[in-house]
């Protein structure tokens, strides 16, 4: 068995903060750099003292030293770029969304068992600080009996390239979904969503069908009786950059930093003064702990932003640390399953069930909130 694995990593804007993570990891001996932007790859190349790689996944796909491909193109990439690497004999790790339609969930599936190899789609929720420290909660009893769960997108994306105009919010879902499927350890049975707002005509550009700024959604989970509140917003919608959760329960409810990083709110409640009327609310700021203890050493540096020099490198590079310090984490998990033959955290059939909601939800919001099923994608793990 493969004992240190070659990695390529395509797509090098949001890429470059994975290329030294992989770098760093013990099970990883090479990293290959792939990007159609022979200036940002070369670039890149010169400061980690690499080989400047590949102009595309198709060279990458035929060098026979890779094993495994990282995936962070734009999304309307990602279902050609993974079934190709899969149907190539490549491990495959993917940014989010798995797809944007039914039938391209369907592919990759396909693809995956087809091809025996590893399929891990990198959300970044169920690996940040936050989502550690809520999990730990629930495992100690500190919620109680679960009630009601918020998620939450908002970003701006005026300004961001064109394949981005107009992106249906829904489509985007699964780092506001993915926490409270994963803590329930369950999936979306239906949901029913709705437009909010126009879309204003020059931000349409991106020649999606989609009238709607930001979409609200209600989803129902297979064997839970929580239900799950969800709102994605990428146009006209003033607020400040969030993405996150909040979560409540029959003893406990937390909330997410308001500005987005910092300390959760926790409310623990009691029972009323006697002779009181109303529980008893007690409100207080706790700080997500690292989990480093999860990661091989020369990973635990990567939580919070850093700067490394390694052997052959000119000079220090800053690496940046997004999504609550989950990067690190995505990289282990994904290289482990590899070396070790087995399942990652968020396989194909998991992956498919957190999209799927998205794409299902964005349909009922074109149908003015239309109740809508969606597949059960975990049950078929193992047929």
């Amino acid at each position: 068995m493969t004992t240190q694995l070659t990695v390529a990593v395509v797509g090098l804007g949001f890429g470059s903060d994975f290329v030294p993570i992989y770098l760093s990891h013990p099970g990883v001996g090479r990293v290959v750099l792939v990007d159609s932007a022979a200036d940002r790859r070369r670039s890149l190349a010169a400061a980690y003292g690499l080989d400047e790689g590949y102009d595309s996944l198709d060279e990458a796909l035929l060098d026979p030293d890779v094993d495994a491909v990282h995936i962070l193109t734009p999304v309307f990439l990602h279902t050609d770029m993974v079934v190709a690497a899969l149907g190539a004999g490549k491990h495959v790790g993917c940014a989010v969304p798995m797809a944007t339609s039914l039938d391209d969930l369907e592919r990759i599936i396909a693809a995956k068992e087809r091809s025996g190899r590893t399929y891990m789609m990198m959300e970044t929720t169920v690996f940040a600080r936050e989502y550690f420290a809520v999990q730990g909660m629930i495992g100690r009893g500190e919620f109680g009996a679960l009630t009601l769960y918020r998620g939450f997108h908002i970003q701006n994306l005026d300004g961001f390239p064109s394949y981005w105009q107009g992106y249906p919010p829904m489509l985007y879902l699964t780092h506001a979904l993915a926490p409270i499927l994963a803590l329930e350890q369950t999936s979306v049975a239906s949901v029913s969503a709705r437009g909010a707002g126009t879309l204003a005509e020059h931000r349409r550009t991106g020649g999606f069908d989609n009238p709607f700024p930001a979409e609200v959604g209600l989803f129902t989970l297979r064997d839970s009786d929580v239900l799950v509140d969800i709102t994605m917003a990428f146009f006209q919608t003033a607020r400040s950059y969030v993405e996150g959760f909040s979560l409540y329960g029959e003893h406990r409810g937390v909330e997410w930093p308001i500005d987005n990083e910092g300390p959760l709110t926790v409310f623990d409640m009691t029972s009323p003064d006697e002779g009181g009327r109303g529980n008893r609310v007690a409100a207080s700021e706790v700080e997500a702990p690292e989990e480093t203890e999860r990661l091989p050493v020369p990973l635990r540096g990567f939580v919070r932003p850093s700067t490394v020099q390694f052997e052959g490198m000119p000079e220090p590079v800053a690496v940046g640390a997004h999504h609550g310090g989950s990067h690190p984490h995505l990289v282990h998990e994904f290289v482990t399953s590899i070396l070790e033959q087995r399942p990652p955290t968020v396989d194909v059939y998991r992956a498919a069930a957190w999209t799927a909601p998205g794409i299902c939800a964005h349909e009922s919001a074109m149908n003015r909130g239309k109740p809508i099923d969606v597949p059960d994608y975990e049950s078929r793990r193992g047929r």
